[in-house]
């Protein structure tokens, strides 16, 4: 498994505007924006990317994934304006 790999995963299984990946390979950390998020706690948009993971979470094929999170309105009030 690689970043865009993961990347990928990630992508297809929740409807995204921006996705970062980054990792060693077991560890990893992503920045996801989805509309799907809207109204959804944290924990419950953790769990939506889990769910796009599925049994590679569970068979340890990525160990550890570190989320930060964005609705559209939430990423771009934390974008710098260009």
């Amino acid at each position: 498994m690689n970043a865009a790999d993961l990347k990928d995963l990630i992508a297809a299984g929740l409807s995204c505007t921006h996705v970062e990946v980054d990792g060693d390979g077991r560890h990893w950390s992503a920045v996801i924006v989805s509309a799907e998020f809207e109204g959804q706690r944290l924990i419950q948009r953790h769990q939506r990317v889990y769910a796009t993971l599925g049994a590679r979470m569970q068979t340890d094929e990525v160990h550890a994934l570190s989320m930060k999170t964005f609705t559209l309105a939430e990423w771009a009030a934390a974008s710098p304006p260009n």
